[in-house]
């Protein structure tokens, strides 16, 4: 049984704040996480607060490697302590991915913030709707664009950017998105996640370290001066002086330096090939033409790219999809013969049918705002007769749709089943299949043909809707069977997806989704991937395949895509995602170099969109798709690959060995604190709640709840309706309250260690033994906050006990004794120990502190030369250009010439004189913001120290 002083002392070990040198500094997060944590991602959660937080770090792991946990760790440990104002942009198909790995890993509410929930929460009075108190927000970078004036406005403790390769091209005044994000986020700490930090020009490298630390480098002029031509022209010095300023804010680690640690599977692809029957050609042949046209009238110029995208994709995907949009653009041409027509509702009608349109559109809306045009100018000048042409046109394509009755793709689609379940077969994999499509038309066809072919009542349907009966029942049998657990959410979409998610894992063999499965879920149950429809966006094809080719995987992936054999321009697109992107196949993330080397895969996307508007012939089609191929080359190509290597990579057996020692600490640290917890809710809990050490759980003895330990469920070994108790939960944050705030008198307690469960050596040999304990708090806050836990311990001889021993006596049991009195000798010699070692780590922190600030001078010098280096290089210039014209024009003979000349030299003579009297001015300018800079430094390494005593005792070891 555990005393009160054992119950106190665990709660101050569990809420202590410790220093970025340490694993300690992420304690509430690593216990209060539901993954398994791998000693890489420890170690990139500890450099980003060492950077330090204050402005952040670049984490580039590379793909595969878990950047989201790393960030995610960083924001449980800011959440753990208050800290709470957090914002996370992403690209729009990453937002619910984000949401889910939240609340699933770590237990943290969050926010997609969008435009519809934006004006709801602005006309409740919420004048800045990014300000949530108890909720992370995520928002897209096309919102946070519109809305920078809201992030500016908004203190935020950390903002995490990620897929941030997309920002590192901020340096070109093209790249608006990234110029309104950098300005926006200004002076708030962030943390910026990407596989791809350089890909063509250190120019890139110089774009996102601007994001983090403006003093770094002087400024985009100098910089490009000194380091922008790349790494074969730098000399040594330079080399090695741009290695040494970025080292302390950019982190990478390698998929090979962590195998030790991290097991990978293998993707294995699969093809299946179809030929479309003579009318499905037809079909495709007719209406492909039809959208090439510039002058159709049934698609709203305004949306004219986008919406002949979405087209298409029906097309490509059933003849049952495409026949009611056909149906759509029928209706919209009636509209519009008929009384006029309202452009909102051909969006409505035709991506009806396709899930994530508004993500799409989000993503497309850049370059279609340009083309816009209002519904009176549509209608103006109209030609009546061409109208009804056109709608016959549409009916003749729709009877032909009409008229198709079955699709040779959704016959190929038994054929790859069979396949893919034979290779999962031999892999010793589950018998379960993803099968995506673009067309929720087409995915209720598949469920009806796949039903008539064997698979009745092993089908699941996931899609943006998610409304069906078959859905509904599910997710209310899912409640049912978690309604005492902690898996209910209170959102009725979130909790949806986990009921199918569930459904599939445990009761069928089949999930037809479309596109809004492809982000937010985790399917590592399920080895096969079937690309019925292939998107053109490498980047969506990645999000799919990693649903179920993740980590913890236990098998190879198999990934079925399908290729129409009479579809000329579908075959290159498939060559260039296979060969070019080497999405199929590989290890997990075999991608990322290529996908890095994308800023958008709209981009491409864009690219493979034109093709098929623009080409007609055999020969224009692959005329273009060769010109795609090689920009693809070059840009995949990466010229700066050993540069990237050398700037940002260590040696890896440098590497495994930080790891090697984090994964150590980190297992000592989550078993140690992991017994703090138990051992305090057993004390603070015993009236409350009936505990079973066997496995780790317990019951309230007011209701019959049950709770378990988080490492159990962890383990795989949750019990049916426990709650996950945590370091964070609110019952656990209760008693730990109660310990903390409890007064406790001087008294005897006696550890017994002949009643301890084990044997511990530093212990044995004092059996017989006593003496006095005495423990204090003492804060630090300097450049960071910490909290330090000190004992100060004699035995009956007043011999001085090591901090390790007296840890150690509080995992023996223990009984409070009467209270006593502490001489007054003993409490001299037990503050004097303490004063003792109060000085020790102070030094030790004056020595971070120290290091720290040369750090910063260094820094600060370097940014100061630079800029003045620049004023000098600019006089330089401007002299031997004086020098090159006064030579012109004595050699020139052409007395208008030499007049012209000798005009110019004035001018520039002239200029030269300000800028030399002007030089002095403005580098000592640039001395005032150093030493501005510098004040600011010198206050945060400023202690700010207390101390508090926690309590006395007498202590014996029997």
């Amino acid at each position: 049984m555990s005393t009160s002083f054992h119950s106190q002392y665990f709660a101050y070990e569990l809420t202590k704040q410790s220093s970025s040198n340490s694993v300690g500094r992420l304690s509430q997060s690593l216990i209060n996480a539901t993954v398994d944590l791998n000693p890489h991602q420890v170690e990139a959660a500890l450099f980003a607060f060492r950077s330090p937080l204050e402005r952040g770090a670049i984490l580039a792991d590379e793909v595969g490697l878990g950047k989201t946990i790393e960030a995610g760790l960083v924001i449980s440990q800011l959440w753990a302590e208050r800290k709470r104002n957090i914002l996370i942009i992403v690209p729009p198909p990453l937002r619910k991915q984000w949401n889910r790995e939240l609340i699933e890993k770590f237990y943290i509410p969050s926010i997609i913030l969008e435009n519809k929930n934006y004006n709801e929460y602005v006309n409740n009075g919420n004048v800045n709707p990014f300000f949530q108190r108890d909720h992370v927000v995520i928002c897209s970078y096309q919102f946070a664009r519109n809305k920078a004036r809201d992030i500016q406005g908004t203190p935020w403790d950390v903002i995490i950017i990620d897929e941030a390769h997309r920002m590192r091209n901020v340096y070109k005044k093209s790249n608006k998105i990234a110029r309104i994000l950098r300005e926006a986020t200004k002076g708030a700490p962030k943390i910026l996640l990407t596989a791809t930090p350089l890909q063509n020009s250190l120019m890139e490298l110089y774009g996102l370290i601007s994001f983090i630390d403006p003093h770094l480098f002087g400024d985009e002029t100098t910089f490009r001066k000194q380091f922008g031509h790349g790494t074969k022209e730098l000399s040594k010095y330079d080399f090695l002086d741009l290695k040494h300023r970025i080292k302390p804010v950019c982190h990478r680690t390698l998929r090979r330096q962590v195998t030790e640690y991290v097991p990978y599977t293998k993707r294995i692809p699969i093809v299946q090939e179809f030929f479309s029957s003579a009318l499905e050609w037809e079909l495709y042949e007719k209406v492909s033409t039809y959208l090439q046209r510039d002058d159709i009238m049934a698609l709203p110029k305004s949306q004219r790219s986008l919406m002949t995208l979405v087209v298409r994709k029906i097309l490509a995907s059933s003849s049952f999809a495409v026949s009611d949009t056909l149906l759509s653009l029928i209706k919209r041409l009636e509209k519009l013969i008929d009384d006029g027509f309202t452009e909102e509702d051909v969006t409505l009608d035709i991506s009806g049918d396709v899930d994530e349109f508004d993500e799409t559109m989000e993503e497309w809306e850049e370059d279609e705002s340009t083309n816009s045009d209002n519904n009176s100018d549509l209608i103006k000048g109209v030609n009546l007769q061409k109208l009804l042409q056109e709608k016959e046109e549409l009916f003749s394509y729709y009877r032909l749709a009409q008229s198709i009755t079955e699709n040779e793709k959704g016959k190929a689609l038994l054929i790859a089943l069979s396949k893919g379940f034979e290779k999962l077969s031999e892999l010793g994999a589950n018998k379960k299949a993803v099968i995506f499509t673009e067309s929720r038309r087409t995915q209720q066809y598949l469920k009806e043909m796949l039903e008539q072919n064997g698979y009745a009542g092993q089908i699941v349907m996931f899609n943006g809707m998610n409304n069906s009966p078959e859905v509904t029942e599910i997710y209310h049998n899912w409640l049912e069977k978690h309604k005492d657990g902690d898996q209910i959410t209170g959102s009725k979409t979130a909790d949806t997806r986990a009921a199918l998610v569930e459904h599939f894992r445990e009761n069928a063999s089949i999930m037809i989704a479309t596109e809004s499965a492809a982000e937010g879920i985790n399917l590592q149950f399920c080895s096969l991937v079937v690309n019925y429809d292939l998107p053109w966006n490498p980047q969506r094809i990645e999000q799919r395949i990693g649903r179920c080719h993740r980590y913890g995987q236990k098998h190879d992936v198999v990934v079925i895509n399908f290729l129409n054999r009479k579809n000329q321009a579908d075959q290159r697109v498939f060559e260039l995602l296979s060969q070019k992107f080497c999405l199929f196949e590989g290890v997990f993330g075999s991608s990322d170099e290529v996908l890095g080397s994308l800023e958008s895969g709209v981009d491409f996307e864009k690219r493979i969109q034109q093709i098929y508007q623009t080409c007609r012939s055999s020969d224009e089609i692959q005329d273009a798709f060769n010109q795609l191929q090689s920009e693809l080359e070059e840009q995949i190509q990466c010229k700066m690959q050993e540069t990237r290597k050398s700037l940002l990579e260590n040696f890896d057996d440098e590497v495994r060995e930080k790891l090697r020692v984090h994964y150590e600490q980190t297992s000592l640290q989550m078993n140690k604190l992991e017994r703090y917890l138990w051992g305090l809710s057993i004390f603070e809990g015993q009236r409350e709640a009936l505990f079973d050490p066997e496995t780790l759980s317990f019951n309230l003895v007011r209701n019959n709840e049950r709770y378990q330990m988080i490492s159990q469920i962890k383990k795989k070994s949750q019990e049916d309706g426990a709650h996950h108790y945590r370091l964070g939960h609110p019952l656990a944050e209760k008693w730990i309250e109660r310990a903390k705030s409890r007064s406790l008198t001087t008294k005897e307690v006696i550890f017994r260690y002949s009643d301890y469960e084990g044997r511990v050596s530093i212990l044995s040999s004092l059996i017989g033994k006593e003496g006095w304990l005495s423990l204090d708090l003492l804060q630090v806050d300097s450049i960071e906050k910490e909290e330090y836990l000190v004992f100060s311990c004699i035995d009956q001889e007043g011999n001085q006990l090591e901090e390790d021993i007296c840890e150690k006596m509080f995992i023996l049991p223990g009984d409070e004794g009467n209270e006593i009195v502490c001489p007054n000798g003993t409490t001299k010699t037990l503050v004097d120990l303490f004063e003792h070692q109060k000085s020790a780590i102070l030094n030790e922190i004056n020595e971070r502190a120290n290091e720290f600030l040369e750090s910063e001078l260094e820094k600060l010098d370097k940014w100061s030369q630079d800029l003045k280096n620049k004023l000098e290089v600019e006089l330089k210039e401007l002299d031997q250009r004086i020098t090159q014209l006064q030579k012109e024009s004595r050699l020139t003979r052409v007395l208008a010439q030499k007049l012209e000349m000798n005009k110019e030299v004035r001018e520039l003579e002239k200029k030269r004189n300000e800028m030399r009297r002007s030089l002095y001015d403005e580098q000592d300018e640039i001395d005032r913001q150093k030493e501005q800079l510098f004040v600011e430094v010198e206050k945060k390494i400023k202690q700010d120290i207390e101390q508090r005593h926690i309590f006395t005792i007498r202590w014996r070891i029997v």
